[in-house]
């Protein structure tokens, strides 16, 4: 098979709460001029999100995950001085730890207002936040070929990046609670296996037609073709509170990505499995996280999620190589081993709770855990600040 390597350049997008920086409260309303002066500091890289107790970056286009890292420990450090100077504090978690969607406001914006009236009760419960990985793929029979295939390692990349443990001051019992609430809309969950790009542009132009969805960014599956950008878009993940965490996660999508390729510059393929068989291994990683291991359709047996990750990183270990990241997809055992942030959210909640406090005040204590462990990394004057 010829033609030359795609560029395999890798962004990310994350979001944010914004705080109260004395009580870790969500606020509710967006103090008046925080987001021009966050736009003021990060020209085109930050933008309001469905909430306006939300943020979202985006990271410029890289090369490889050293520059991931350097993007966000900037982003990150920007808005939390922004944020600071207007006594709030950002945290980097999908769900807040007792944070209620009722009597939040969205941002008032052509897409938000229509997002709001089209979608109903599902839409204003939107309390979520997510990270997005972006791995730059030109060609777009490719970016179906290869996003038919990446869908089998989906719920490997969310179990190691749970970060929702609760909702509205209740253990969820869930590892990534968030995904609950973002099924409740249409057009989520995993993609469907797509024969071609002129498939994929059929479907997009049957439900324009329709009147269903205005483009394909209406189309919020796990990892979609992105409609901005000429990359494939994986958007299954909740936000690591940590950002080296989000580096690995964004390092192992990009060699991914290349591995699938490379086989398929060998005439060879990932094997494609059903979508119910995949939508159970989903289900496990929000469930359970790193916990209780994925079903390897291979053996059909569940494998325990170090094994799962040791045999991941060795048929990635060329693309590492290729791709410089080597030390920051190797960090994924650290992930196993340590646990994601929900890990850390649950113990230090259920730590403070045998110590006698109440719920709220608990989950008080693991928002300072976040806004703490959001800020590593980045300058000593945004962890201050933080």
């Amino acid at each position: 098979m010829t033609g030359s390597a795609p560029p395999f350049t890798v962004g990310v997008e994350e979001e944010y709460y914004l705080v109260d920086g004395t009580t870790g409260d969500l606020v509710p309303e967006v103090p008046d001029g925080f987001v021009a002066d966050c736009e003021k500091r990060l020209p085109k890289q930050v933008t309001p999100e469905f909430l306006q107790t939300q943020i979202e970056i985006g990271t410029r286009v890289c090369s490889n995950a050293g520059e991931v890292r350097d993007e966000l420990c900037r982003l990150r450090g920007e808005i939390a001085d922004v944020a600071s100077s207007y006594g709030l504090g950002m945290i980097a978690a999908s769900t807040h730890p007792f944070g209620t969607w009722h009597g939040q406001q969205h941002t008032r914006k052509d897409r938000y207002d229509l997002i709001h009236d089209q979608y109903g009760a599902p839409a204003r419960r939107l309390l979520i936040c997510g990270m997005h990985v972006h791995v730059g793929i030109g060609d777009d029979e490719l970016r179906v070929d290869l996003m038919n295939q990446f869908s089998y390692f989906l719920p490997h990349l969310l179990a190691l990046t749970t970060s929702s443990p609760f909702w509205e001051g209740e253990d969820t019992g869930l590892k990534s609670y968030r995904l609950t609430v973002w099924d409740g809309l249409p057009r989520t969950g995993l993609p469907p296996q797509i024969s071609s790009w002129h498939e994929y542009e059929r479907m997009v132009a049957q439900l324009v037609s329709a009147g269903s969805i205005e483009d394909g960014s209406k189309l919020w599956w796990d990892v979609r073709p992105s409609v901005r950008f000429p990359t494939l878009e994986s958007r299954i993940y909740d936000v690591c509170t940590r950002i080296e965490d989000a580096v690995t996660i964004a390092a192992l999508t990009q060699c991914l990505f290349r591995m699938l390729w490379r086989l398929r510059r060998q005439n060879q393929r990932f094997r494609v499995y059903p979508t119910a068989l995949i939508d159970e291994n989903r289900w496990r990683a929000m469930r359970y996280g790193l916990d209780f291991g994925l079903i390897d359709f291979g053996e059909d047996q569940v494998k325990p999620m170090d094994l799962l990750v040791d045999e991941m990183l060795e048929m990635i270990a060329p693309d590492a190589e290729a791709l410089d990241c080597r030390d920051e997809v190797e960090r994924s055992r650290d992930i196993v081993r340590d646990g994601t942030s929900a890990h850390r959210q649950l113990a230090v909640w259920r730590m403070l709770c045998a110590d006698g406090a109440e719920p709220e005040a608990a989950g008080r204590g693991v928002v300072d855990m976040l806004m703490q462990e959001s800020l590593i990394g980045v300058s000593p004057s945004a962890r201050a600040s933080g």
